[in-house]
C-alpha cells in the first residue's frame, strides 16, 4: 500500500511558538531572561529542545554549554508539556489536504523526532490524531531521524509498504531521512526555513498544502483500486 508520512513540526504544524515559550522559561528560571525571539528563532525551535538551549546559552557566553543543556533539557520537556498547544496551530489546508490523501486511498502517518508522547499530547489536543494510522517518534526505537528505521516503523504502522513511500517535511533532517530510504521527500515551503529548502534539492515541493496529492501522485503514482 502507498504511503504518505509527515514530519511534524513545522510541517504538518507551527509549533515554534510553543516551543521557544518552553525554552525561554527555562533561561528565566536561570536568571537570564528571555532569550530567544519566537519569529526571528522559529528555524531553531524546529531543531528541538536542545538546539535551542544552545542557541540561548551561546548567547550569554555560559562556559559549558553541553553540561547546562543536558542540565535543563529535561525541565524543557516539562514547560513545554505544560503549555503544548497554547500558541501551536496547524499549517493552511493540512487536514483538508490529510483527508484527501486518505479518501484517495493513501496510508497517512507520522514520523518525527519529538519525544513520542509529547507527539501523541499534541496531535490530540488538536484534535486529529485519529486521522493518522501511525505515529513514530524520537524515542519509539533506539535510533531516530535521519537514520531511516523510524520512517520504516511508521509506514507498518501504518499498514504501508515502505518501498512505496513519500516523506512530507521541512528539514535537512527529512531530506537525508528518505534519501536513506532510497524514497522520495517533498519538503514544504511554508516552513520556519522558507523556500531555503529549495537548496536541499527534494524530488517535491509544495507551496500549499491544496498541492500535495498531485505531488504525491507525481512521485509515487496513484494507489491501486481494489477490484
Amino acid at each position: 500500500m502507498k504511503t504518505v508520512i509527515f514530519d511534524l513540526d513545522g510541517t504538518l504544524a507551527d509549533t515554534s511558538g510553543d516551543l521557544i515559550a518552553a525554552a525561554n522559561a527555562c533561561f528565566r528560571d536561570m536568571g537570564h531572561g528571555d532569550l530567544l525571539d519566537p519569529v526571528a528563532d522559529a528555524a531553531t525551535a524546529v531543531n528541538g529542545g536542545r538546539a535551542m538551549l544552545t542557541l540561548g546559552l551561546t548567547r550569554v557566553g555560559h562556559a559549558d554549554i553541553t553540561a547546562e543543556v543536558d542540565r535543563w533539557y529535561p525541565s524543557l520537556l516539562v514547560h513545554y508539556e505544560g503549555a503544548i498547544d497554547r500558541y501551536t496551530t496547524l499549517y493552511p489546508g493540512t487536514m483538508a489536504a490529510v483527508r484527501t490523501l486518505k479518501a484517495a486511498g493513501y496510508k497517512v502517518g507520522i514520523c518525527t523526532n519529538k519525544p513520542v508522547h509529547l507527539a501523541e499530547i499534541l496531535m490530540t489536543r488538536l484534535g486529529v490524531r485519529s486521522e493518522f494510522a501511525s505515529l513514530v517518534g524520537a524515542d519509539t526505537l533506539p535510533v531516530r531521524k535521519p537514520d531511516p528505521a523510524p520512517l520504516v516503523e511508521a509506514v507498518k504502522l501504518a499498514q504501508g509498504d515502505p518501498a512505496h513511500c513519500v516523506l512530507i517535511g521541512d528539514t535537512v533532517t527529512d531530506r537525508k531521512t528518505a534519501a536513506a530510504l532510497g524514497v522520495p521527500c517533498i519538503l514544504v515551503t511554508f516552513g520556519p526555513a522558507g523556500r531555503e529548502v529549495v537548496d536541499l534539492q527534494p524530488e517535491g515541493l509544495v507551496d500549499h498544502y491544496d498541492d500535495l496529492l498531485d505531488e504525491v501522485a507525481r512521485l509515487i503514482g496513484h494507489p491501486e483500486v481494489p477490484a
